[in-house]
């Protein structure tokens, strides 16, 4: 059996990562009988943001990279469609497995269905509702042309059932990402969150305190809009620094627009606040696991809160991942970019103590399951 993997950008790679090692494993014990090609799609050409992600996870390193880089959507998905037929047509796998929602997603998804190649989708049935959200189309795309589709919890089950998709393709197996989570936490603790600063700094404070937010935010809808952008870094520096210093691994995006919004300088003299480079995978999660409020505008960051507990401000209107939420259980509530809701939210998060929730199949198992879904594949 030969398998491609295709990752486009780092909230891949924490996902695909177990998942290759699961296949090694396998191989080992059944004479090597997967052939597996990893495929890097180039969609995140910043080092800081793929290659060291690549050499912490221990992720090899790809077999194929189809050098693809920045661009519009359009640009992105249909330059990607075009080197992936290639590699299709001489490859000619019996499963292409892509997971997340980026555009590599979407692009390989519709490029193998084209080739009457199988194409499994890892961490299916997620939906925000929300069209708006380039990742919602790519998701509901996808799901559409799958012939496998792995949810990891049972409200991404329910949606799938809604849209009137064929039982037979769905397998309940949990959340990959907690894999990766799980091997790295360990190690992950062993890192000193000051050496942490110092090896990753910008700007700011060069010490850490016990008490900090930890700040992630790259979303169009939070940092291209100067009011939106300039009202939460206000808050930022007028609200949340004067109760805990700020540690802020910037986005390339959102530095760049701090930069063109005249609003880097503002934030640089602010004393409690520290700037960071973008962190590799070990370093944001032990800074994550000590944190006593998470802001952001990621979804993994959510799930990761979920886990290990923290308080997590969610900036955004809507979420694929309702399960991290407070009313499921989770440590996330969303608060979106208006800032009395951000305001009240923080303020009632402060008072807040770590509660770790653990959905179902979120116990590091997931690959394991992803894996043999595949191989019983039987439609």
């Amino acid at each position: 059996m030969k398998i491609i993997s295709v990752v486009g950008a780092r909230p891949n790679f924490m996902k695909i990562a177990p998942f290759i090692k699961e296949i090694h494993k396998f191989n080992n014990h059944n004479n090597d009988i997967i052939h597996h090609i990893l495929v890097h799609t180039g969609q995140h050409y910043d080092l800081n943001m793929s290659d060291t992600f690549f050499k912490s996870l221990e992720i090899p390193e790809p077999d194929i990279n189809l050098g693809v880089g920045s661009g519009t959507h359009a640009e992105q998905v249909g330059k990607t469609m075009i080197e992936f037929e290639k590699v299709l047509k001489i490859e000619k796998p019996d499963w292409v497995v892509v997971v997340g929602d980026v555009n590599a997603t979407l692009a390989c998804s519709i490029t193998a269905k084209k080739e009457w190649v199988k194409c499994c989708h890892i961490e299916a049935g997620l939906r925000s509702g929300d069209l708006t959200m380039p990742e919602e189309i790519n998701r509901i795309v996808t799901d559409r042309l799958s012939d496998l589709l792995l949810t990891p919890d049972k409200i991404a089950i329910e949606n799938l059932n809604k849209e009137g998709v064929d039982k037979r393709k769905i397998v309940f197996v949990g959340n990959i990402m907690i894999d990766t989570l799980e091997e790295n936490k360990n190690k992950a603790s062993l890192l000193d969150p000051f050496e942490i600063i110092i090896r990753n700094y910008i700007s700011g404070k060069k010490e850490i305190d016990d008490n900090y937010a930890l700040v992630t935010i790259h979303r169009p809808s939070n940092v291209d809009n100067i009011d939106i952008f300039s009202s939460i870094v206000d808050f930022f520096i007028y609200e949340v620094s004067i109760h805990q210093q700020i540690i802020w691994p910037v986005h390339p995006r959102s530095y760049k627009n701090l930069k063109d919004f005249g609003l880097l300088s503002k934030v640089e003299k602010t004393p409690n606040i520290t700037l960071l480079r973008p962190l590799d995978y070990h370093d944001m999660l032990r800074l994550n696991m000590s944190a006593k409020v998470v802001l952001t505008d990621s979804g993994g960051l959510q799930e990761e809160c979920t886990v290990l507990g923290t308080p997590c401000l969610t900036l955004r209107w809507n979420t694929e991942r309702p399960v991290t939420l407070r009313e499921y259980g989770g440590a996330s509530v969303l608060v979106g970019n208006n800032i009395i809701n951000i305001r009240t939210e923080y303020l009632k998060t402060l008072k807040m103590t770590r509660k770790p929730m653990i959905p179902e199949y979120w116990d590091g198992k997931t690959a394991q399951r992803c894996l043999t879904a595949i191989l019983n594949y039987k439609i």
